[in-house]
This record gives structure tokens, sequence and C-alpha cells, in this order.
């Protein structure tokens, strides 16, 4: 495998705090939620960043790879399309399933898939049609999880080694995901790191956290601690990272906290020589994919023995796996019960931060809410109630107008002035009259039919 090309030190872009990111000093690159942007329409801060030639990478979150479906290819295809528009030498994604399609669920967040035997099949399949899809690399990130699965067959290390063999693809290592997988599945970071092919190491991300009753909640709103720091240093021994980049998505600290945090880990990525990684032999790996590697430096001479392939994932494996996971997302998101095996305290954990989660986001694509509910508290404790037994079918914007036209069928806001003002907003987006009380009865009713 070619070693990556040189990325240094970046920050994840974010519009709450692009005018800082333009003026951080020795700001190397940055990376941008692909869903947050539209390719015929780039902030113009992402163009002025890329006119200085400032590398920028788009890091998807809704693919859901790890899912037991296909991946989408409309989804596929917009992520493709960010790429070429950002002008990116790859993109990145996450090993995780994001919904179900029977029943209908969004998880609206990063779950983890069992390490089985069939969920390995599956993700290796989705991997491959994402790659033959995308028009550069895909690099694929570890993520954080406040739960384990019962009945795994595999390590950590096992199942990102044979991903990584069957499939070539790159790896995003999230150091605070492995201390959050510390505190939440007892699971060791330094086994982690010296089980997985670090040669297939595309870059590093870092964030901070914080911990609650024994819980490592992976926020991305708090100040990077030292232990993931300590862990950044731990990789750092073993490889030299391409790139190390610093994620932010929430309670921003000043410009010169940013900086602060990016000077602190540039200082850990050049404390000291780490020890090469092995290359990766004929026949493994990535050594093994014909597509160029990341920003790599180009080496049209180069010939590589194509990854061997499987043959097709049967669909009885696929079910078996729709099965687990739709059991699982709907005792977190529906109120249904928890599966045998599961932690039942980790799983309400999760269920919870899942509905605060999504309280949060849909008050943020639709800040008229809260106003009309009079106040944050109120529309957080409305919201809450709501998502119960009401979990999200789609996107955060009908998540949205279901809220609404929920409150509306039930008589409230309580006050009729409120009322009258989220009446007028619904229609203003939904383009008709929230049906009456019966209706609601009579889908509801159907919907359990079926």
């Amino acid at each position: 495998m070619k070693p990556m090309a040189h990325l240094g030190v970046g920050i994840g872009w974010r519009p709450e705090i692009a005018d800082a990111v333009e003026r951080l000093s020795g700001l190397d690159w940055v990376e941008v939620v692909a869903e947050n942007v539209c390719p015929g329409h780039l902030p113009e801060s992402l163009l002025r960043l890329r006119e200085r030639g400032t590398r920028v990478v788009p890091h998807g979150v809704s693919l859901g790879l790890g899912g037991a479906d296909r991946p989408d290819a409309a989804k596929l295809a917009a992520l493709g399309e960010r790429a070429v528009a950002l002008g990116a030498p790859l993109v990145t994604e996450h090993i995780a399933f994001v919904r179900t399609s029977s029943p209908v669920l969004e998880a609206g967040h990063l779950l983890p898939v069992p390490r089985t035997r069939d969920a390995l099949d599956v993700l290796c399949e989705n991997v491959r049609i994402a790659q033959d899809a995308l028009p550069v690399p895909l690099a694929l990130e570890n993520i954080a999880a406040l739960f384990a699965w019962p009945g795994e067959e595999l390590t950590e290390g096992q199942f990102l080694t044979e991903l990584v063999e069957r499939t070539g693809v790159r790896l995003l290592i999230d150091v605070a995901n492995l201390h959050t997988n510390r505190v939440n599945r007892g699971e060791d970071p330094a086994v982690v790191l010296d089980a997985i092919p670090l040669e297939a190491l595309a870059y590093v991300h870092v964030a901070g956290g914080i911990e609650r009753a024994g819980v490592w909640h992976d926020t991305h709103a708090h100040p990077v601690p030292p232990v993931v720091l300590d862990l950044l240093a731990e990789l750092r021994s073993r490889v030299e990272p391409a790139g190390v980049l610093l994620e932010r998505d929430d309670d921003f600290p000043s410009e010169a906290e940013l900086a602060g945090e990016l000077a602190a880990i540039r200082a850990v990525v050049t404390a000291g020589p780490a020890a090469p990684a092995a290359p990766i032999t004929a026949g493994s790996a990535d050594a093994a994919r014909t597509e160029p590697d990341p920003i790599a430096e180009p080496d049209p001479v180069a010939e590589l023995d194509p990854v061997a392939e499987s043959g097709p994932v049967a669909e009885s494996t696929r079910t078996r796996v729709a099965l687990v996971q739709a059991a699982l997302l709907s005792a977190l998101v529906a109120g249904t019960p928890v599966p045998e095996g599961f932690d039942r305290r980790r799983i309400r954990v999760q269920a919870r931060a899942l509905a605060a989660k999504r309280a949060d986001v849909v008050a943020k694509v639709a800040p008229e809410l809260p106003v009309i509910l009079g106040g944050p508290d109120p529309y957080r404790e409305a919201f809450l109630s709501y998502a119960k037994d009401r979990p999200m079918t789609s996107g955060y914007r009908r998540d949205a107008l279901d809220f609404a036209e929920d409150l509306l069928i039930r008589d409230l806001p309580a006050d009729p002035a409120a009322r009258r003002r989220l009446t007028l907003w619904w229609r203003d987006r939904a383009g008709a009259k929230p049906p009456r009380r019966i209706v609601r009865w009579a889908r509801t009713l159907s919907g359990r039919a079926a």
C-alpha cells in the first residue's frame, strides 16, 4: 500500500465557526459534514479555503453502511457529487447502522453493528457497492457506543482487520471513540490499536466528551480531555498519521480556545518519531485495490492485485441482520421491549440520548417551534413526550412537521394564540389542514393492522 500524502492538522468546518476557521493560523485542512452542504451552493467560506489551497474532505453521516439494506443509490450519488464539488481526494463514512426498513425507523444517530459474521458479510458487500459507486476512495470510521451487542463473535480488532482485508477500504480512527468504548464497553484501546492494520489508516479524529454516572458521552461539545490526547500519542507511537482532525459540533468555544486545542494536537503529532506501519503484502487489504489510494502520490505504473472478492451475500443473511437491528432500534425509539441479552440500563440511557438529540436537532431545523411553545423548556418537555411513542421515520424536517401536527390534533398548545401561530406555521410548510383526530386514529389503527 502506498503511504498517504501528508494532510497535517485540521478542524471540522461548521457554519458557526466558519470565520474563526478561516483565521486559524497554520490550519492544513478541513472536513465538512457532507449532508450539510449543497454542491451547487457551497458556502463562501469553504470556497475561500479551497482557493487558498486548503483541502476539504466530505464526511458522511447518513449512509448506514452497516445496515441490513444495500446502500441507497441516491445517497451514494449525493456523497459523490459533494466529493467532486469540493475537489476532495477521498470521502469518509462510518461503520454503523442508522435505520431499518421493516419497520421503517430512523435512529438519527450512528449505532454500532454487531460484530458477527453475518453483520461483517453484509457490511463488506455494502462497502464494495459504495466503493464502486463513489468517484473517489472511501475511508470508514470506528464509532463510539453506549452499549455492546450480546453474542458477538469477533473483537473490534478482528472485525476491522477483516473488513480491510476483504474490501481494501481505508480506516478513519477516532481516538475519542476508542476512549468512549473503553469506558462504556470495557475495550482496551491499546489492544485495538495493536490489532488493526494501521497501514490502512487514512487519518485520525480527536474530540471531547463528558462522563456521567459511569457512561462516557461523545458530545463533540466539550474540550478534548488529556486522556484522549494520550490515546493520540499511543497511536502516534505506532504510526505517523497522515492527518489529525479536531471535531467540535456544539457549544463552540472562542477562537483562542480552538487554536489552543489545535496546538495541543499538533504538539502530540510532532512529539517524536513513530514506528512505521509494515506494508500490506500482496493479496491482503488495500494492497489489493486498483483505484488510487486517497491523497497518495500518483503512481501510474503501479499495478495492484485485486481484492479477493467473495460471492454475494445471501438474502437470508441480510434478513437475519435486519431482524436483530430492527428489534434493537424499535426498543430505542419506539418503546418496544429490549431484546434479550442487552444491558437494559444502557439501552435506556441510549434511548434517552436519542430522544434528546432528536429534540435538539428539530429545534435547530425549526427554531420557530420553541418560540411558539413558550421557550426551550416547554418545547423540550412537549417534544420528549411526543417522541416516546412517535419514532422518526424520515428526516428531521418531516419530524418537525409531524410533531406540530401531533400537538394540533391534541388541541395543543393550550394557549389559543400560540395554537393559531403553530397552525399557521404548520400550514405554511405542509400546505394542508392538519387531519382531524378521527382521521389520525384511523391512520394509527390501520398502521397497527398492517
